[in-house]
C-alpha cells in the first residue's frame, strides 16, 4: 500500500496516543474519460487560464487560492494560511467517540480511504488500534481537516488495515420529505408472499461477479472505431408493456428467475378466484370422451346415434343450479347405454 500515492499525512490521536499514518485512496475509477474535440478537423479543445487584469494566459505556478467576499473583493489565502489554522484537526484524525457500526446511516458515507502506518514506530499502537476496533465490533468516530474543510469520518477494519469512510454532516443529509407516494396503498398478504418468493430467487450474487456493461460496451465501440469498422449494433429492447395486474407481474418474475438459473419453474400461489357456470362443463371432459368409447362398441348406427346424444349432453351448458342433477343423469345414461348396446351385439 506504501507504492500509492498517500494524499495526507498526519496521526490518528487515540487519547493520548498518536499514531503516525498517511492517507491514500481506498477506491478508483474505471470510467472512460473522453476529450473535447473540434467536430470539423478533430483538433482538441483545451481551456486556458487568463489572468484578467493582465489579459495575459498565467502557468499553474502562478496561480494560487483566494476568497471572494461579498462585496466582490478577492481575499488572498496562502497554504501557509491554512497549516496554521486553529483547529486540533488540521493534521490529526481525532477519535471523539466509538459506536456501533448500526448507528452510522449509509446516506452519510463518503469517500473511502486506507489509513497506513507511517514507519516503524507506528505499527504497534496501529495494530492496537485495530485489534480493539475487531474485539469491540465498533467503529470509531473521528473529526479531520482535509482540502479545505472540516469532516467526519468513521474508522473500520478491513483485513489487517484501517479504512477511514469520509461522512457527511447530519445536516447535510436531506430528509426524504415528498419522496414516498402520497396516495394511500394497501398491499396484500398474497402479493408479499410472492415478493418473498421473487426475492428468494434471485437470491444472493458474489459482488465480485458484477462488472460495468456499459464500460464493456463503450471500449467494443472504439475499438470498432479505431480499426474502421461500424459500430456494434444495439441489441433490440425487450418489449415492455404497462403492468396492468400485479400478482401475474410478480408470478412472472419468479418463474423468469427460476428458469435463468436453470431450475425447475417456480410453483406460484394463485389468488383464490370465483367459479363461475362456465367452467364446470371441463369437468365433464373425460365423461364426453368415455360416452364415446362406448358408442364404438355397437353397430353402425347405434354408434353414430349414441355418439350424437352423448356429445349433445356433454356440449349443452347447464346452468349452475341444475349441473350437479345432469352429471349424475348423464352418468346412468351412460350404464343404460352400455347395458343396450352389450345386447344388441349378442343379438347379432
Amino acid at each position: 500500500m506504501l507504492h500509492v500515492r498517500s494524499i495526507w499525512n498526519g496521526a490518528i490521536s487515540f487519547g493520548l496516543v498518536s499514531i503516525p499514518i498517511k492517507v491514500v485512496n481506498a477506491t478508483e475509477s474505471h470510467s472512460i474519460s473522453f476529450r473535447q474535440i473540434h467536430t470539423e478537423d478533430g483538433g482538441r479543445i483545451r481551456y486556458r487560464k487568463f489572468c484578467e487584469l493582465e489579459d495575459r494566459e498565467v502557468s499553474q505556478s502562478e496561480i494560487g487560492k483566494g476568497y471572494e467576499d461579498a462585496d466582490g473583493t478577492i481575499v488572498p489565502i496562502t497554504e501557509e494560511d491554512l497549516s496554521h489554522l486553529p483547529l486540533p484537526t488540521a493534521k490529526t484524525i481525532e477519535i471523539v467517540a466509538f459506536v456501533p457500526s448500526d448507528r452510522i446511516d449509509p446516506l452519510q458515507m463518503d469517500a473511502a480511504y486506507y489509513l497506513a502506518a507511517s514507519g516503524a514506530p507506528a505499527a504497534k499502537p496501529y495494530t492496537l488500534l485495530r485489534e480493539a476496533l475487531k474485539r469491540s465490533n465498533k467503529v470509531a468516530i473521528a473529526k479531520f481537516a482535509l482540502r479545505g474543510r472540516e469532516r467526519l469520518g468513521m474508522l473500520r477494519v478491513v483485513g489487517d488495515a484501517i479504512a477511514m469512510h469520509g461522512l457527511l454532516w447530519p445536516d447535510e443529509v436531506r430528509a426524504p420529505e415528498g419522496v414516498a407516494p402520497d396516495v394511500d396503498v394497501t398491499v396484500r398478504d398474497k402479493e408479499l408472499d410472492l415478493a418473498d418468493a421473487l426475492m428468494d430467487t434471485l437470491g444472493e450474487v458474489d459482488l465480485e461477479d458484477l462488472h460495468d456493461e456499459y464500460r464493456e460496451a463503450v471500449e467494443e465501440v472504439i475499438a470498432a472505431k479505431a480499426a474502421g469498422e461500424a459500430p456494434p449494433e444495439t441489441p433490440e429492447p425487450a418489449e415492455g408493456g404497462k403492468v396492468l395486474d400485479l400478482m401475474a407481474a410478480l408470478e412472472k418474475s419468479v418463474r423468469a428467475a427460476k428458469e435463468s438459473r436453470g431450475e425447475e419453474p417456480a410453483e406460484v400461489t394463485h389468488l383464490p378466484r370465483k367459479t363461475s357456470a362456465r367452467s364446470t362443463p371441463k369437468q365433464t371432459t373425460g365423461k364426453k370422451s368415455t360416452a364415446k368409447k362406448t358408442a364404438t362398441s355397437g353397430s353402425g348406427s347405434s354408434k353414430k346415434s349414441t355418439a350424437k346424444k352423448s356429445t349433445a349432453k356433454s356440449t349443452a351448458k347447464p346452468t349452475a343450479k341444475s349441473t350437479a342433477k345432469k352429471t349424475t343423469a348423464k352418468s346412468t345414461a351412460k350404464k343404460t347405454t352400455a347395458k343396450k348396446t352389450s345386447t344388441r351385439k349378442r343379438s347379432a
